[in-house]
């Protein structure tokens, strides 16, 4: 595929409408590595990634982070988000691990969407001198690689041990107190009959031991009885009401 390469009088190298900028990895490093940045121009609006205010780049290297590319492009202005994503290609994902099933591991570069507070800020990354570098790790924003990027990711992914102490305890706590409130609710309703006279038996009862005839008992299987009645006398009475009805309409 033939490519439109560009270069002005300020050695601006752009090439199919992306611009070029070198980077290096560190101050000492003797090779470099190409990020192409445009104005992103998308075809739907959307409100995360304005198109006057967001830069696309590419070739984004696997190490490099939201943290590393904050710290490469604050320089050009305000930053409000950064979208980092990885670069969909049939290559991207690889088998899964056969002792984490779950984890689905990935590799390959990323493309990434940075929103500026500003317009003029995406211009003046566009407007950078291509023999002028970009440092990605410093002393004061360090980016790890290799072993120590695993020691510190492996660091992280531990669990904190009093942190999941103090859950357990919290979820123990609540959990006996649960147990409790449904222990004194059986034991304050063993023994008491229902609406239907009907004694509720718990694990906590005593085996063999007969409900007591109680004062409180009796009342209760009073009002019992009381409220059944009276049901009955409102069910014949609209039990005859119906026949009544019926009766009349035929005389009719």
């Amino acid at each position: 595929m033939e490519q439109d390469n560009e270069t002005d009088s300020k050695n601006h190298m752009v090439i199919n409408g992306f611009t070029v900028l070198q980077t290096r990895f560190t101050d000492q490093s003797k090779t470099g590595h190409y990020l192409y940045v445009k104005e992103h121009a998308a075809k739907d609006q959307d409100a995360r990634r304005p198109p006057e205010r967001t830069l696309f780049v590419v070739n984004i290297p696997p190490y490099c982070t939201k943290e590393s590319l904050r710290h490469i492009f604050s320089r050009f202005g305000k930053i409000l988000h950064i979208h980092l994503q990885d670069k969909p290609t049939k290559d991207l994902l690889i088998n899964k691990s056969q002792y984490f099933p779950d984890v689905q591991l990935k590799k390959g570069f990323k493309v990434g969407y940075i929103v500026f507070r500003k317009p003029a800020s995406v211009e003046t990354v566009k407007q950078l001198p291509f023999d002028t570098p970009l440092v990605i790790s410093t002393p004061k924003n360090p980016v790890l690689t290799g072993v120590k990027k695993w020691c510190d990711e492996y660091e992280k992914s531990r669990v904190d041990v009093k942190q999941l102490q103090n859950e357990i305890d919290t979820y123990m706590q609540s959990y006996d107190k649960l147990v409790e409130a449904d222990k004194k609710k059986a034991l304050e309703q063993e023994g008491v009959p229902d609406e239907d006279g009907w004694v509720t038996v718990t694990r906590h009862s005593k085996k063999n031991k007969a409900v007591p005839r109680t004062e409180a008992m009796e009342s209760k299987l009073t009002e019992i009885e009381r409220k059944k009645k009276q049901n009955m006398e409102l069910k014949n009475f609209y039990t005859f009401q119906s026949r009544e009805t019926k009766r009349n309409g035929k005389c009719l």
